[in-house]
């Protein structure tokens, strides 16, 4: 029997365990409804918001970039593939920290850091300059996602894991909207550098909040930083096939995603669209739709099961890259709608599923999703611009539904290698 059907211990790191059983009163963990959860919820969503808005402060301006620095949109992008990347080789090494530190510790220098980068970057003075910042930022952002996750995995039972999980990644979305609208419109009147600074300043007002709500943990225990422990927890996670295969699986979908939303832009203000700033901007409320999906994640798998569930995110999004290839502005929108809900509910599946899976050393099982998934945003921004500049949007599309096709096929290895054997795990 598994450990949560017999009320066993899950070790969580070398030197703690956690009880996993949802219904034993010695449980302290949070749960929906009880004290601390809904602060706890806020917070991270707070967080959630300062990091995506942060993260992708430059993508709905890379047509203003372009334009101010003279290059084409494959350099310009490099202002989105820098902060990701810095993100992606730098989760790791965060979240070593956070197990010596604390999650809430290195959580809150990290966005310190961030929102302090972000307060200089609108004063870059060459495209160089601006993606040396923006890679210093997305290093910094690295201690958030990874240290939320193994938090939310040590202090919230087992059964709201993936509600909570998927409440945090709902904070993404929103800060990616925000930003991207808030950007949009403040661009079209004073320029992208005061957009980028008005993002850097609600980014510290979510930064403060974030600190002043985050209750203080009580299940956290400080691990190793020896190199050693580290890269042995490191080799143990991606010799577990079913992480390799959610690792992959959230890479590919953030392919799609980083490509599709650093391109769009020069989509729609060139022919036959020819829109504002601002309207492309407000384009990214859309991701009020990835909230949604994001945060009922968890009924998805409780209906599905976790590759049900990841079938249906793969179909939508592939049915949302084909819509968009119609030259008509409504059902673009309606592709773009079905592209951010078949990702955000994917990258909940996956990135809770990782959560739930890895029994030990959760932060690096964390990061190295991060990691693969942020260099899947740093590949799609980066093959995404290329293929828009060879040939157009159908070459963007054409990137995105090749990483769907590598979603759907790790998912099928997944049920095959369920089928061959009925006591693995199997994505």
């Amino acid at each position: 029997m598994s450990p949560a059907s017999t009320g066993a211990s899950i070790t969580v790191d070398a030197a703690t365990t956690v009880p996993v059983s949802d219904t034993s009163a010695s449980d302290s963990r949070m749960t929906p409804g009880g004290p601390g959860y809904r602060r706890m919820s806020l917070a991270l969503f707070l967080a959630g918001v300062a990091t995506f808005a942060l993260l992708y402060s430059t993508q709905a301006l890379l047509p203003l970039i372009s334009g101010e620095f003279g290059v084409a949109a494959s350099e310009a992008s490099w202002t989105v593939a820098a902060a990701t990347g810095g993100l992606a080789l730098f989760v790791l090494p965060m979240s070593a920290l956070s197990e010596r530190f604390g999650r809430r510790t290195v959580m809150t220098a990290s966005l310190a850091v961030a929102v302090t980068v972000g307060l200089l970057v609108p004063f870059a003075p060459s495209l160089g300059a601006l993606v040396v910042l923006r890679a210093v930022q997305g290093a910094a952002l690295a201690g958030l996602p990874a240290s939320a996750q193994a938090y939310l995995a040590e202090e919230v039972r087992p059964k709201a894991l993936v509600t909570a999980i998927g409440l945090f990644v709902a904070g993404n979305s929103v800060g990616g909207m925000s930003g991207r609208v808030v950007t949009g419109w403040v661009a079209q009147e004073w320029g992208w550098r005061v957009a980028v600074g008005v993002i850097g300043l609600i980014a510290v007002g979510c930064a403060i909040a974030f600190r002043l709500l985050l209750p203080a943990p009580r299940h956290f225990t400080a691990g190793s930083l020896r190199p050693r422990v580290l890269l042995g927890t490191v080799r143990d996670h991606l010799a577990n096939p079913l992480l390799r295969r959610l690792y992959a699986i959230g890479a590919l979908f953030m392919t799609v995603f980083g490509g599709v939303y650093t391109v769009i832009g020069y989509r729609l203000t060139g022919a036959p669209f020819g829109l504002p700033q601002g309207i492309i901007g407000s384009i990214f409320l859309v991701y009020l739709v990835g909230t949604v999906s994001a945060s009922t994640a968890g009924r998805l798998v409780g209906r599905l099961g976790r590759r049900g569930a990841l079938y249906l995110a793969g179909g939508t999004t592939a049915a949302g890259l084909l819509l968009s290839l119609v030259p008509s502005l409504p059902l673009v929108l309606l592709g773009l709608v079905l592209i951010t809900a078949g990702f955000f509910a994917g990258h909940a599946v996956a990135s809770s599923a990782v959560s739930k899976t890895a029994t030990r050393g959760r932060a690096q099982a964390s990061a190295l999703y991060q990691s693969t998934y942020y260099i899947g945003s740093s590949v799609g921004s980066t093959v995404g611009a290329t293929a828009f500049h060879a040939d157009g949007w159908e070459g963007t599309v054409g990137v995105g539904l090749l990483a769907v096709l590598g979603v759907v096929t790790i998912t099928v290895l997944g049920s095959v290698a369920a089928r061959r054997s009925p006591a693995a795990i199997a994505a």
